[in-house]
């Protein structure tokens, strides 16, 4: 009980700083004097303090993004201009936010091809978030105007496996690669309105509180980060169970 009490005690002094005000000063000052006894006796008691207030945090962050993914499910999962991965009409969907430039975005890229190679049943939409650099919204606007061309996949692709930078010259050489109208594509990437697609996916990414890339939305849950193919299928399995 003892122990208890000090947690809370410490907890409101570490994060309730409006709890911690409505005490008095005379309040105040007891509470720490006992919280310095009890610490000098057994520091954990601050460590669990800080853990339970980090649980708490990131317990109010889950529960705004799911919020967050209901409230905007039609942008998420319901808009028929965005591209697709996968199996167009599987019965589990990924949203996938991505930035070409993104390292860890490159990583997951594998793990993903793996999964859509051996589970015919998964659609990713993708969402562009180009984030990185300049370089990144001129890749993001190529794929965009490569999805005109019915070959947003295959860029996709190409742009995902490379080693260096997706400077111009190099985005040209691979859309050639993979059979695009390459002309066409340069006049299209200045499209106001493939600006206007990526504009929207950044304001959803904010929405949601994605601070990074590579992020996936699967059902109510918002993933952060190059998740591994086991995770992937948990994940997509745990989904698919839900719907049923």
């Amino acid at each position: 009980m003892r122990r208890a009490f000090l947690l809370a005690a410490a907890g409101t002094l570490i994060g309730g700083r409006a709890i911690a005000q409505s005490f008095t000063q005379a309040q105040r000052e007891e509470i720490v004097s006992i919280l310095r006894d009890a610490l000098r006796r057994d520091p954990s008691i601050l460590r669990d303090a800080f853990g339970a207030i980090q649980a708490a945090e990131e317990q109010e962050r889950t529960g705004a993004q799911r919020a967050a993914i209901a409230a905007h499910r039609q942008a998420l999962f319901g808009d028929a201009a965005d591209p697709v991965r996968g199996n167009p009409r599987g019965n589990v969907t990924i949203v996938e936010f991505a930035d070409m430039r993104c390292p860890f975005c490159k990583r997951l890229h594998g793990e993903m091809t793996q999964l859509l190679s051996r589970d015919a049943q998964v659609r990713v939409i993708m969402k562009d978030l180009p984030i990185l650099g300049p370089q990144s919204v001129v890749a993001a606007r190529a794929l965009l105007a490569a999805q005109r061309q019915g070959k947003y996949p295959q860029l996709f692709d190409a742009l995902m496996l490379l080693r260096g930078e997706p400077t111009d010259e190099v985005i040209r050489e691979e859309a050639a690669r993979v059979g695009l109208d390459v002309p066409r594509l340069l006049r299209e990437m200045e499209d106001p309105a493939i600006q206007r697609r990526l504009d929207a996916n950044i304001a959803l990414a904010r929405t949601l509180r994605i601070e990074g890339t590579p992020a996936l939305v699967i059902g109510d849950t918002l993933v952060p980060g190059a998740v591994p193919l086991a995770e992937l299928e948990r994940m997509v399995a745990q989904e698919r169970q839900r719907r049923r």
